[in-house]
């Protein structure tokens, strides 16, 4: 996981200042002025990402500086800190600009944290020695609670299926919960079927790896939330097979899953005033004689039966047992988070977080949330024309309608039958990174789980 805390000796920490493009002389007022004249002369200008290290007549550092760039190169970049901590030597530093404050100041403590991550489970990597004092005016347990978050999901999916299929996802769980004394019920293999989880049976058990549905409750006092994550643990397609070109990141399709605990872990490290629940079916699609096959009609806890005209679209159908498990508990909200389509790539690309739901005033906060913390989303719609695309012939529902067209919506419609009476905000997330970014490696990554923690309190009553 990496350093993801800030540094416990502050005693001896360096001033480090932020450095917009051209405003080095604000960045610097009341800064000794030798700080200035060595910008000046190593003709230091703030573009993003740029570091220059200022040393004594001895040689050792006495400053540092990071340029934070432009309006523009802060709009398409975020964590500029954190990509300049590397380029920083070995101490701790304090940010000393005057008047530090507010949203920019809070991204970049996040940054610098997130920078520490690392997966190291299968080879040792190089950490990064430079420390941060804790700046004054943030929140710096919360800032701290939501960077181990982000490094459980991160962990969670970087984890090859070898090693993280539905038993180990399960025990991540249980660790979780044991942490901040949380209650875990697991109900495992044919038990789905004498529980009434018909669908999370069906993907699953095909796979010699049992299915399950993770099930934790948190919390008694506040509003009730349940948040519900797609678990697949490895999807090969089922008997509609992928190519093998597109099972290369199927390791990631259990990321709602790893997002959701994410999540908690920030709700639950921060002590919020939430009943919170997180509720996982998890589950590897996998091909054997007793894979479930085109053609089959199954029916749902809800009693809705569904049509299957694809097995690789098996996320949809593990989570609508979930979902209508968790309305029936009468949650003030429910969200959903799964790496369910393509569509929503190709739509919108791997940064954006598509979400869809019924309420304007829960998108407008969630969009002013995740513009905040620097976790973009973007709304879809629940368009109801096309509620007759996901109605096939014989059955209620089918699980992937053909054409090809509005495949991230049309999925979002068939999840909202699952949840009638209960506010609902579902998140069609790609939870990876595929090119390495400031704060953000290649890799595992958490999408929408800190703008809608940032949004919480005004969505829930």
């Amino acid at each position: 996981m990496g350093d993801l805390g800030f540094a416990s000796d502050t005693g001896a920490a360096l001033p480090l200042y932020l450095v917009p493009k051209g405003g080095l002389a604000d960045a610097l007022s009341g800064a000794d002025g030798g700080i200035s004249a060595w910008a000046e002369a190593a003709g230091f200008s703030g573009k993003a990402g740029e570091a220059l290290v200022v040393r004594g007549a001895d040689g050792a550092a006495t400053a540092a500086l990071v340029g934070l760039g432009d309006a523009t190169d802060r709009a398409r970049r975020r964590f500029v800190l954190g990509g300049a901590r590397a380029k920083l030597p070995k101490g701790t530093y304090h940010i000393a600009n005057p008047g530090a404050a507010g949203a920019d100041l809070d991204e970049a403590a996040l940054g610098w944290l997130l920078a520490g991550y690392r997966f190291d489970r299968y080879k040792s990597q190089n950490g990064v020695e430079a420390e941060l004092a804790a700046p004054d005016g943030i929140d710096a347990a919360r800032i701290a609670a939501i960077a181990s978050g982000e490094a459980l999901t991160r962990d969670l999916i970087n984890t090859p299926s070898s090693d993280m299929g539905p038993a180990e996802l399960e025990a991540a769980a249980r660790a979780l919960a044991e942490e901040f004394g949380a209650d875990i019920e697991v109900t495992t293999g044919q038990t789905l079927l004498e529980q009434n989880f018909p669908m999370i049976h069906a993907v699953g058990r095909a796979s010699p790896r049992e299915p399950r549905l993770i099930d934790i409750t948190w919390g008694g006092e506040g509003p009730r939330l349940t948040l519900v994550g797609k678990g697949v643990c490895f999807d090969t397609g089922g008997l509609n097979l992928k190519p093998g070109s597109s099972m290369g990141l199927m390791k990631k399709d259990m990321g709602g899953a790893a997002t959701v605990l994410g999540l908690a872990r920030m709700i639950m490290a921060t002590g919020a005033k939430i009943g919170l629940r997180v509720l996982i079916p998890a589950v590897e699609n996998s091909v054997s004689g007793a894979a479930f096959r085109p053609q089959d009609v199954l029916t749902s806890r809800k009693g809705l039966t569904v049509e299957i005209n694809n097995t690789d679209a098996e996320g949809r159908l593990v989570l609508a047992d979930a979902l209508a498990y968790a309305e029936e508990a009468g949650p003030d909200l429910i969200v959903s988070m799964a790496t369910l389509t393509g569509a929503a790539r190709v739509a919108v690309g791997p940064d954006l977080a598509p979400f869809y739901t019924d309420d304007d005033g829960h998108a407008a906060r969630l969009a002013e949330a995740a513009a905040q913390v620097r976790d973009p989303v973007w709304r879809m719609p629940f368009w109801a024309p096309y509620e007759t695309m996901i109605e096939p012939a014989i059955a209620d529902l089918d699980n992937a309608p053909s054409g090809g067209f509005a495949g991230s919506i049309t999925a979002a419609l068939f999840l909202r039958r699952f949840v009638e009476a209960t506010p609902y905000i579902h998140f069609d997330i790609f939870g990876w990174q595929p090119t390495a970014a400031p704060a953000r490696p290649k890799g595992g990554v958490g999408q929408s789980a800190r703008a809608l923690f940032e949004a919480l309190p005004d969505l829930l009553p």
